[in-house]
């Protein structure tokens, strides 16, 4: 539930809530720029880092956040990645967020980009990107407690902020000071306004050396923090390897979806990668496909697969969006972000009940991202009014091959094709690993490499005697319906996709034909089937099962379609084949058993049919675990994305 915000009469917004004003405009950002960052020792602190990670507890109207983000900006020596992660349990709405933008002509406009993404804030972890990726703030939404002792994190600096102690005081007491504790390497600097003696003592308790600085006026101290204990800070392990000290030299093997994400993640950290593929051009294998959807999954009880959905499809939008600003994607033509109906007889899909409660806690975030179609919608679609179906706002459709592509075309990263890896090597001496041809030939070299073969990568890791036995890795085949439209067709097809047991993208440009317009309509789920091209006779039988989905979809537009679909002659599918991990979702992790096994080996596979929308998370989640970075999404959904499940569950199979 967004914050509830009165306005007093000087113009600053006051919480109902906590019975008190947030700062004024003036205050707010001399205490931002002169108790936060100033009181943090940045920017100085932060000079030629790699990366720079902040930690701050209320984000209230995100005064912190701008002023910090201007100062990176302005800075030459600025780490290449910034890291703002701040603790908000009743975010503000976007109208209040925009309400109170400061009148800073060097603040105003980045005020206005973070409005842009101020949508769909739900409890947990929400990644918002700006500057290319260069800046990422990570929203905890949630009660500051239970998100810290959640979450995974270090933080460089701290920003210690919220409503004063006395109304406010679970903020400020020894468990919350624990909580900050927990996330600190030594050496770490916190910073506040608040001088409580009881607030000192906590911080000293925690290890923390505490020294009072001028304040800013009126105030006459505010607090400066090093946390620096007597003992050895002990932090959970993770049983990652040690994260990386700097960027270097990596391979990525596959030029799918999965590979380029993992490549655009590296290089926008500094890798110089080159990315290997057997194929002549990118996307050759499923990604090559010639158009679909990202789209976030429901459920009644907001299922790990629906939370991971909106964390992929937020991450896509974002890459989609910044790869548009740079002209290497074009919007309408690659990709629309339009909005996608859902739609099924068979199986009709529900929300949680709690977005559709006003005064909730997830209302309205939720239903920033889905709600209950509209009967424009239904009547577009050419459905009944009584009609069970969803209105996916944050959704809509690419073209996989511009999106490989595009990425590809990134600084740092470089092509190599027709490199058919039949083995990998790893040099313990030099400490590299290398991948070879047929031929035993070195095709390529490097400290680190990534595989992103989707249904090659378990063979591959057997051909190279390396531990394969866990990788529950199945091919599944699946076809499409694909044609180009004529005046009958386009008719008969509503103006927007749809999804539901398969899905629809009814009209976007073609590959084949300059001017054309296709539509495409699928998937089959052939599981254990790697048969390419697939038999005349299957062909036809993917035809018929992708008309059967139709039907459940769109009824209307299944029996305008009737002269394509039962037809004795239909031009062939477009098939390729998928792969899937036991548990349907993705594997994004090291390929080793333990931190110590296969140093430097990396994996991103088993993407599915949900390669768009979770593609570019699973790059961003690999890139953070390698370099120790904060996480783009909430730490039991990393959980549930981690190679290490596999290890655990074939410990748990009986022998």
């Amino acid at each position: 539930m967004s914050e509830p915000i009165t306005w007093m009469p000087d113009g600053t917004p006051y919480s109902s809530r906590f019975g008190d004003r947030y700062h004024s405009e003036f205050g707010g950002l001399d205490q931002a720029r002169q108790v936060f960052l100033g009181g943090c020792d940045l920017p100085v602190a932060w000079a030629d880092a790699a990366q720079w990670r902040i930690l701050e507890t209320g984000f209230g109207f995100g005064l912190n956040f701008l002023v910090t983000w201007a100062a990176w900006k302005a800075d030459p020596r600025r780490p290449r990645i910034l890291h703002f992660v701040s603790v908000e349990a009743y975010p503000v709405s976007r109208e209040d967020l925009l309400a109170f933008l400061p009148a800073d002509e060097e603040l105003r406009p980045l005020g206005e980009q973070l409005a842009e993404q101020w949508w769909g804030l739900l409890p947990g972890v929400h990644r918002l990107s700006f500057d290319n990726g260069q800046v990422l703030l990570t929203l905890y939404i949630g009660d500051a407690g239970t998100m810290l002792r959640k979450q995974q994190m270090t933080a460089d600096s701290v920003y210690l902020d919220g409503f004063s102690p006395q109304l406010n005081p679970e903020m400020w007491d020894e468990d919350a000071m624990k909580n900050i504790a927990r996330h600190c390497r030594r050496g770490t600097q916190l910073a506040t306004w608040c001088v409580a003696g009881h607030v000192r003592q906590a911080l000293k308790a925690q290890g923390f050396e505490v020294k009072k600085r001028a304040g800013v006026p009126p105030k006459r101290h505010n607090l400066h923090a090093a946390y620096n204990p007597a003992w050895e800070p002990r932090h959970r392990p993770d049983g990652l390897p040690a994260p990386v000290g700097q960027a270097g030299r990596c391979l990525v093997l596959g030029a799918g979806l999965a590979g380029a994400a993992a490549a655009a993640s590296l290089a926008r950290r500094g890798w110089e990668v080159t990315v290997l593929d057997a194929a002549a051009e990118p996307a050759a294998g499923a990604s090559g496909l010639p158009a679909g959807l990202f789209c976030p999954h429901i459920s009644p009880d907001d299922s790990v697969l629906s939370r991971l959905s909106r964390s992929g499809v937020r991450t896509t939008l974002q890459n989609l969006q910044q790869l548009s600003q740079a002209q290497k994607l074009h919007p309408a033509q690659d990709w629309a972000h339009g909005g996608v109906l859902e739609h099924d007889l068979n199986e009709p899909s529900h929300l949680p009940r709690s977005w559709l409660q006003p005064g909730s806690e997830t209302s309205p975030w939720g239903l920033h991202w889905s709600a209950p179609a509209l009967p424009a919608q239904l009547a577009a679609a050419k459905l009944p009014a009584d009609s069970h179906a969803v209105w996916h706002e944050q959704a809509g459709w690419v073209r996989p091959a511009q999106l490989v592509r595009a990425l590809l075309q990134a600084p740092g990263i470089h092509w190599q094709g027709h490199a058919r890896a039949s083995r990998l090597v790893r040099d313990e001496v030099r400490n590299i690993w290398q991948v070879l041809d047929a031929q035993g030939q070195t095709q390529a070299q490097a400290p680190m490499l990534v595989l992103a073969l989707g249904p090659d990568t378990k063979p591959l890791l057997q051909a190279s005697g390396l531990a394969a036995g866990e990788w529950e890795l199945q091919a599944i085949r699946g076809q499409v319906s694909v044609a180009e439209h004529d005046a009958g067709t386009l008719a008969a097809m509503p103006p927007f996709p749809v999804n539901g047991h398969g899905n629809l993208v009814p009209d976007f440009p073609s590959a084949n034909q300059v001017g054309a317009h296709q539509w495409i309509m699928g998937s089959t789920f052939e599981r254990d089937v790697t048969e390419l091209p697939p038999t005349a006779a299957d062909q036809q039988a993917a035809h018929a099962s992708n008309g059967e989905k139709l039907g459940a979809l769109l009824p209307g537009c299944r029996q305008a379609l009737s002269s394509f679909f039962d037809a004795d002659q239909r031009p062939a599918t477009w098939a390729r084949l998928r792969c899937a991990a036991y548990d349907r979702l993705p594997l994004a992790g090291p390929a080793g058993q333990s931190a110590a096994d296969l140093p430097g080996l990396w994996v991103l596979t088993g993407l599915g049919s949900r390669g768009l929308t979770l593609s570019m998370l699973c790059g961003e989640l690999l890139a953070a675990r390698l370099h120790g970075e904060p996480l783009p999404l909430d730490a039991r959904l990393a959980q549930a994305l981690g190679t290490q499940r596999l290890w655990s569950r074939a410990q748990q199979q009986p022998r």
